[in-house]
């Protein structure tokens, strides 16, 4: 299975995403003969593998589609070793770190791979990426699976505690990623693994006081353009608006009475309104589709809707760049 370069049909082990509903999805590796249970019954590996990626698959009691995986599908599909970043944060981190095809990336720590996932796709077909994670099982599990994926040969995966005893490289790197709980230990020793061209560095830290200590770090070892910031995912709300139309009164009407002529129009049709609904069960503050009570006809529209108040994630991303020697 390959998460750089798209197939057309499903194959036997490969790792595919069940999508069965809004915010339900889970990957699956295709077994000859293999069963799987979901909430619309069970699923034959067989009935999938040989389908063309977006099918939609019956279950005993329903159906699902099947997805060719992407790093964004896998972040969220993942198994979880560790805390993760999630998308927002990741897009950010290849924006701001300058990466593209061919670039030479370093990164510790590893954790469940979201991040080294989009960086592989980012860099494809001829960078690499050196990733350093001090766990000696999390550094087995994600070999299996850059193995599996078919992108085995664009990383290279390192068990090593990068604070204390450092990359071991120099002069590789255009970009270094630490997500470390002292990143500033490991500044020294990703500046060395930078190329003499310069490059970028970013360091994700949950606190402002680890944020405060990288800043420090970054400075005393010459990186420049340092900035901070933390990146929330703001979801507007489909909601619908009801607003009166404003009556300006008859154009070249001299008729004073006008106007109560015509609210006492609005009232009658109001109350026929009102009449109606209560007999199909609606309730009286329903203003779809009828003319306000004082105010006449109103106009209806849907717009979008911010949250009143934000979450956050308490996540910090701290960037900087290391001119060329």
């Amino acid at each position: 299975m390959s998460f750089r370069v798209y197939q057309d049909r499903t194959k036997v082990d490969d790792t595919v995403i069940l999508y069965l509903k809004y915010h339900y999805m889970m990957p699956l590796k295709l077994q000859a003969g293999g069963v799987h249970q979901t909430c619309y019954g069970a699923l034959r590996h067989d009935d999938v593998i040989g389908k063309r990626f977006g099918s939609k698959i019956p279950c005993s009691k329903g159906y699902l589609y099947v997805l060719h995986p992407t790093a964004e599908l896998w972040t969220v599909n993942l198994p979880h070793r560790t805390q993760i970043l999630y998308t927002p944060d990741i897009s950010m981190v290849l924006f701001q770190l300058d990466l593209q095809p061919g670039s030479v990336v370093v990164e510790s720590g590893t954790g469940s791979g979201s991040l080294s996932h989009a960086i592989i796709r980012t860099i494809a077909p001829k960078g690499h990426l050196y990733t350093f994670d001090f766990h000696e099982q999390r550094v087995e599990k994600i070999k299996q699976e850059f193995k599996e994926h078919d992108v085995g040969d664009l990383a290279t995966v390192r068990q090593r505690d990068v604070c204390s005893d450092g990359f071991d490289l120099e002069d590789v790197a255009d970009a270094v990623f630490l997500d470390l709980p002292k990143p500033w230990l490991a500044i020294p020793s990703a500046k060395k693994s930078m190329k003499p061209s310069g490059g970028r560095i970013c360091c994700f830290s949950p606190c402002i006081e680890q944020v405060q200590n990288t800043c420090e770090e970054l400075n005393n070892n010459g990186f420049t353009d340092l900035s901070t910031m933390e990146c929330l995912l703001r979801v507007f709300d489909p909601r619908a608006i009801n607003l009166p139309i404003a009556d300006i009164g008859d154009k070249g009407s001299a008729d004073t009475n006008s106007q109560d002529k015509k609210m006492q129009k609005v009232k009658e049709t109001d109350d026929k309104m009102e009449k109606k609904d209560s007999k199909n069960a609606r309730g009286k503050n329903d203003f779809r589709d009828r003319p306000g009570r004082d105010f006449g006809p109103c106009y209806s529209f849907t717009t979008a809707a911010p949250p009143e108040k934000m979450p956050g994630h308490t996540g910090y991303l701290t960037f900087a760049s290391l001119p060329p020697v």
